[in-house]
């Protein structure tokens, strides 16, 4: 299982921290999303999900993935 770290920018609050967690989770290959609001940190583990899979996720949750 691969275990990637990304960061968003924009998360302030819990609910921003819920859609972008629910938006990556709904990727296939997702096993499981964890968000930071504080430092902007998501972990995502699974298998078969590209970074191009998350971008489009957080880019729908209306976030921006740091390059």
């Amino acid at each position: 299982m691969a275990i990637k770290n990304y960061t968003v920018e924009g998360m302030t609050c819990a609910h921003c921290k819920a859609s972008v967690e629910e938006e990556i989770s709904e990727l296939p290959g997702v096993a499981s999303v964890d968000a930071d609001v504080a430092s902007g940190a998501v972990t995502v583990s699974g298998e078969g999900f590209t970074d191009a899979d998350i971008h489009a996720a957080v880019k729908e949750a209306g976030y921006t993935l740091r390059a």
